[in-house]
């Protein structure tokens, strides 16, 4: 089953909508989404806990590292560039961190407050080679822009 980005960002539109605890939002963000489509064999964030650095935070599918640091990885590559990093074959990646030895592709996107500081990464990781597209990091970063830059 591929995401409908229209039912989904309105489904996420109606369970946000008055939260503005990050933690409640990243959860319920992740949440909609990992069950959204096969394609996401794991959905979580990494949240900015101190500078130049990322832990772990509301995610579904099997264990995540519990921190990266900016200079390591698909994830510290978005929080440091503060651009989405659309990986077709992780393996290819410099500096990729096998979280999971099943991670073929992975879409990874800085998550901004609305002062525009990188509070979290938003990271997906697929079990299937070049899963993810522009379409995809697109309509994810408008919910993202919604839920978390209002």
């Amino acid at each position: 089953m591929r995401v409908n980005y229209t039912t989904l960002t309105k489904t996420i539109h109606s369970l946000t909508t008055g939260e503005t605890d990050e933690v409640a939002l990243m959860a319920t963000l992740v949440c909609e989404l990992h069950h959204s489509d096969d394609r996401f064999d794991w959905t979580g964030f990494y949240r900015v806990t101190e500078p130049n650095l990322l832990k772990i935070g509301p995610y579904q599918g099997g264990h995540g590292c519990l921190q990266i640091p900016f200079s390591r990885g698909v994830c510290g590559a978005a929080a440091r560039t503060r651009k989405v990093q659309l990986v077709d074959d992780v393996e290819s990646f410099e500096g990729h961190i096998a979280c999971a030895s099943s991670t073929r592709s992975e879409l990874v996107l800085p998550v901004f407050n609305a002062a525009h500081e990188v509070i979290a990464v938003l990271d997906i990781d697929s079990d299937q080679p070049s899963a993810f597209t522009h379409e995809d990091a697109q309509a994810l970063e408008a919910i993202l822009a919604e839920v978390f830059a209002r």
